[in-house]
Parts: C-alpha cells; sequence; structure tokens
C-alpha cells in the first residue's frame, strides 16, 4: 500500500535525539503501512542510527538534512533569528511547504511554538495558539489546555481555547458532544477573576456544550472532557500533577520495600501494581497539540523514551487523518454565526 500521510519529524530535538527519534520511527512505521516520514537532522548521525533497520521500513523513510539544532535552554528569539536551518525550523518548513502534513518534536517548547506560530501562522479567527494534552481521568481521559503557549489570556482567549479543546476532543478520542468546563477555584458564580467570569459568560452563550466552572479536583473525575484555563495556570496544574504522581510512586515502593513481610505483600499484588502503572504510565499520554495553527505540530516530553515518542507519533497521523485544523476551523465558523444569529 502507497504510504497517504507523511510525517516530519525533529530527529535531533529533546535529550535524546536519534537514539530516541528513529527506534521510535521504525516501530510506529512496522505498526502503520499508511504513513513515511522525513526524519530532520544531521545526516551522518541519522543515518548511523538507522544501520540494521528493516529494509521494507527503511523504503518509507527520507532524510532531510538539517546543520542546526536548538538546544534545549535556547531562549526561543534566539532560535528563531539564528537558528534557521535548525532540525526543528526545517520539520516545520516541511509542513508549511506541503512535503509533511505534520511536525513532530521533543526539542524546546518555547521555541517550538515561537517557530511554528511564525511559519505556520494561526488559524482565521485565532488570536493565540495553545498547548492541549490528554490528561488520565476516570473512564478515559480529559483534555487540558491551554498548558504553558500563553500565560495572561482575556476572554476571548479562552472562548477559543475552549473551541479548540472541543475540537481535538471529538477528532482525537471521537467524543461527539464534549462537556467544557472552566479551571476556576470554586463553582459559584461570583468566584474566580473578572477574565474568568467574563469567559464563563461568553461560552454560557456559545453553542458548545458548556458545563460551568470546575475546580482542580474535578479535572481527574471523568465528569468533563475538556478543560479551559489560561497557560500559567495550567502549566502549573500539569506540573504539580507530574510531582505528585511521582511522590505516590515513590511512597508506594519505600512502603513494600520496608521489611521482609512488606516484600511478600508486593509480590501478591504485583498484578493489581502492574496494571496501576499500565493505566497512569504517562508515556501513553505523551504527545501534546500546538493547536490553533495552519499546520499540525505535535511537541513530545523532552525526555521521552521510544514508547513515549512513539505515541506523539501517532497523535500526529491522527491528527492528520482526522484534518483537525479543518476542524477547529469550521467549528469557528459555526459560533461566528451562533455570534451573529445566522
Amino acid at each position: 500500500m502507497s504510504a497517504r500521510i507523511t510525517l516530519a519529524l525533529d530527529g535531533m530535538g529533546g535529550d535524546h535525539g536519534p537514539s530516541v527519534v528513529v527506534p521510535a520511527a521504525l516501530a510506529f512505521l512496522s505498526r502503520r503501512d499508511d504513513v513515511s516520514l522525513i526524519l530532520v537532522g544531521d545526516e551522518s548521525a541519522l543515518e548511523s542510527a538507522l544501520e540494521g533497520a528493516d529494509t521494507d521500513l527503511r523504503k518509507r523513510i527520507r532524510i532531510h538534512h538539517a546543520s542546526q539544532v536548538v538546544n534545549m535552554d535556547e531562549l526561543p528569539s534566539q532560535a528563531l533569528r539564528g537558528k534557521k536551518d535548525s532540525s526543528m525550523r526545517v520539520a516545520i518548513n516541511l509542513v508549511k511547504q506541503g512535503e509533511a502534513q505534520a511536525c513532530v518534536s521533543a526539542g524546546n517548547t518555547g521555541a517550538l511554538m515561537a517557530t511554528s506560530r511564525f511559519v505556520l501562522k494561526t488559524l482565521p479567527g485565532i488570536d493565540r495558539p495553545a498547548i492541549i494534552c490528554p490528561i488520565p481521568a476516570r473512564g478515559g481521559h480529559t483534555h487540558m489546555l491551554d498548558l504553558g503557549a500563553s500565560a495572561d489570556c482575556t476572554a476571548e482567549h479562552l472562548l477559543q481555547f475552549a473551541v479548540m479543546g472541543s475540537a481535538v476532543a471529538t477528532a482525537v478520542h471521537d467524543i461527539e458532544r464534549p462537556k467544557v468546563g472552566l479551571l476556576n477555584i470554586g463553582e459559584e458564580e461570583i468566584k474566580g477573576t473578572e477574565t474568568v467570569r467574563d469567559a464563563s459568560a461568553m461560552l454560557s452563550d456559545s453553542s458548545l456544550n458548556y458545563i460551568g466552572y470546575v475546580e482542580g479536583n474535578d479535572i481527574f473525575g471523568g465528569g468533563v472532557d475538556v478543560v479551559v484555563c489560561e497557560g500559567f495556570v495550567g502549566n502549573v496544574s500539569l506540573k504539580t500533577m507530574e510531582g505528585v504522581a511521582k511522590m505516590i510512586g515513590a511512597y508506594i515502593k519505600e512502603e513494600f520495600n520496608r521489611n521482609a513481610f512488606t516484600r511478600l505483600l508486593a509480590l501478591v499484588a504485583m498484578p493489581v501494581l502492574r496494571a496501576l502503572r499500565r493505566r497512569t504510565d504517562p508515556r501513553r499520554y505523551n504527545g501534546a497539540s500546538l493547536v490553533g495553527l495552519q499546520g499540525i505540530v505535535i511537541k513530545s516530553h523532552g525526555g521521552a523514551d521510544m514508547v513515549a515518542f512513539e505515541n506523539a507519533i501517532h497523535i500526529a497521523a491522527l491528527e492528520v487523518k482526522e484534518d483537525v485544523p479543518a476542524r477547529i476551523s469550521r467549528l469557528l465558523e459555526d459560533e461566528d454565526k451562533e455570534r451573529q444569529g445566522v
């Protein structure tokens, strides 16, 4: 079967570069015969990482040389101005030029957002792009945005985030009418900042399935599909979740290793512990979408291993198949008509 989807992978981004990107790419291709990949980065390093790869899989991989790499601690402005031939920039350019339908990078988040916005531009009707990622919740996932792209937002921005989040939840997880909640410090109408209260009024008048304010503990409850917040709050919330998860994991390990009896209990509980680890494995949720752009860009965690990066590639292919930018555009048009009473 000829490939119908082409994805550009930043082969040099993240903490591990080709040593993770290339094995993840090969693993993904072994499961999908409708995708081809462009590995962007230092040609010799990528060729070396591909040495010994399956011949049939190798035929669906093209290397596009890029002479520069964006460092993980580099300022976005420096990367934008001084790294025009970076693997990140070139991969995004390939999307702009139509050679690829999506880009996946584990590189510097700020640089990826700045470069993507500069090269691809935002969709008509979108003022700012946002970062969205699925969060594990009871019964499935909660899609949360913005997770760090825009620290200071207006009510209109939050409405746009809700539209984009609804489109992604429908496209990626087939939720027909996603329940949208606005993150706040309480459920009462008088709670929150003026911006949040204004956004709530706008969401109430929209055609979205808005259920009102939600609090932090509601993110995991399974009663909401899309949680909307400004980037500052979203990023702090996400990092807090990651920290709590690591702490609980460490506590469980400490308690089971306390003495011979608890170690025996650990053996008995091992099937349950393994099932819990599978359900909460952060690698299964790796791959945040930079939504609101005229193109698809997926951000992988910088420290992602092969399994995690492969999941980010999977999300990119899924968003291409479902044409997420077009879905967002259609939903925005529907909102405009709703406002105008058409």
